[in-house]
């Protein structure tokens, strides 16, 4: 049989089959004749009964019509919603098994890479998994003749409207819904991609963990919104705790969901909230970690890893509004940021004045970049912090720290496939994993894990 086409699969057939494994989607993994068939909300070591949807060339997909065996790790789904769209597909797999899944993860990708001779430690979770963001960005749709918010429906453009976010902090649940009802009633149009008409595209919520300043940005494709001081007077008196509500103008066809206008229609151009005991501005397009309590947790133990005795050269990479760099300047000699987004350089700045630091200090340019220049002139850092996005370091970057040669890495992903990928370029540096990967479950409930790497020069 070959594996690459299994032509007698069909739309709508039906099979028995047993659920072997997870995707990094979270959908179950079915196999006729080594051919997978994806399906949503089934579990390992169940056996169901499916309905195939649809057949590509090497895969294919399925829906659940019976489970004829139940997973032991099964748990009622009180949100399916959260399935049907994709936001949280491990709402159904028990917390300590998503746990042993995301250890399993990090350990099948490490071997996939040919890296064996790492431990990685038990995934260190949350006491309650739920209710922990302390953001969203909302699609709004015109739908059955009103605003609708919610997300889509995996692989289509349908939205599925929701109400409970289930990992979103409640009070920011009810401030979209809010927003969304004065719209209403102030019949505002939602864009339509297909038209390219209408005005309402998303709407944001951020809020404080510990501050609980919340802000409010209606993403528009104009600049001025019909009505905008009853609209603004509207939410204000129905949310009057709000600190800041804010206009982003974004007409660009794209799926970028934020653009660079903003103006201020109420309060304040940013909110506060702190992190193991600093302070922090947060702007409408500041990147600020989602889950503040295990992001304190995160920073927390990649410090601990690193072993940091007071006296050291530290490099943020990646480094943002400064939260990494920040949290360590106590704890170093001095600290420099490298960050490519100016405007997260102009955040940190504000934050290192606010908190009275004077021993950091951020770089406008590209990590890659200024880590070859710093090589260049012989610059040689002590250890180097970086914490980059999902598609992870770059060679250049890799290579350029080859050169500097700090004695540690340590290596904040979020991103386990990228990691593996890149820990086999650093080890070729001359590096060695000195550690057990710790892995850290920042987003319960879905298929996200972050993880401390800790890489380390010499055999000792």
């Amino acid at each position: 049989m070959n594996k690459k086409s299994y032509s007698d699969l069909v739309k709508n057939q039906e099979l028995i089959a047993d659920v072997v494994d997870l995707t990094y989607e979270g959908l179950g993994v079915v196999k006729v004749a080594d051919f997978p068939i994806f399906v949503a909300d089934a579990l390992p070591d169940e056996v169901i009964k499916l309905s195939v949807t649809r057949v590509l060339n090497s895969y294919a997909f399925g829906r659940v019509i019976d489970r004829i065996k139940v997973s032991a790790d099964r748990v009622t789904i009180k949100h399916p919603e959260m399935i049907a769209s994709g936001i949280a597909p491990l709402v159904n797999l028990a917390y300590p098994a998503q746990l042993a899944f995301k250890q399993k993860q990090i350990q099948q990708l490490f071997h996939k890479a040919g890296i064996d001779d790492v431990e990685i430690l038990p995934t260190l979770g949350m006491a309650d998994p739920t209710h922990y963001r302390n953001k969203t960005v909302i699609p709004v749709k015109f739908q059955n003749g009103k605003l609708v918010t919610g997300f889509y429906r995996r692989g289509s453009h349908k939205l599925v409207p929701i109400n409970d976010y289930y990992l979103n902090d409640p009070k920011i649940d009810a401030a979209v819904g809010i927003v969304r009802d004065v719209l209403n009633d102030f019949h505002i149009t939602a864009y339509d991609e297909i038209t390219r008409q209408g005005l309402l595209r998303y709407i944001l919520v951020r809020r404080g963990y510990h501050t609980g300043q919340m802000m409010i940005a209606i993403i528009s494709t104009k600049k001025k919104l019909p009505q905008e001081r009853s609209i603004i007077a509207a939410i204000t008196a129905k949310i009057p705790d709000l600190t800041s509500l804010i206009l982003n103008y974004n007409p660009k066809q794209t799926n970028v969901q934020l653009g660079l206008d903003n103006r201020i229609l109420f309060g304040e151009p940013v909110i506060h909230d702190t992190l193991l005991g600093l302070d922090f501005e947060i702007a409408v397009n500041s990147f600020y970690q989602v889950n503040p309590q295990t992001t304190a947790i995160l920073y927390t133990k990649a410090a601990q890893l690193a072993e940091l005795k007071g006296n050291e050269l530290a490099i943020d990479a990646y480094s943002g509004i400064g939260t990494i760099g920040l949290s360590i300047a106590d704890q170093v000699k001095k600290v420099i940021g490298v960050e490519v987004v100016k405007s997260a350089v102009d955040d940190a700045q504000k934050n290192l004045l606010a908190n009275h630091i004077q021993n950091a200090e951020f770089i406008a340019e590209d990590a890659p970049k200024q880590f070859a220049i710093w090589a260049q002139q012989g610059i040689k850092p002590d250890l180097v912090f970086v914490d980059p996005p999902r598609k992870g370091l770059t060679i250049d970057l890799i290579r350029a720290l080859g050169m500097m040669r700090p004695a540690k890495l340590i290596y904040i992903s979020c991103n386990p496939a990228t990691l593996a990928r890149d820990a086999v370029l650093i080890k070729s540096e001359g590096y060695r994993i000195a550690k057990p990967v710790l892995p850290i479950d920042q987003f319960p409930q879905t298929m996200h894990v972050e993880s401390i790497t800790v890489f380390q020069t010499g055999s000792d």
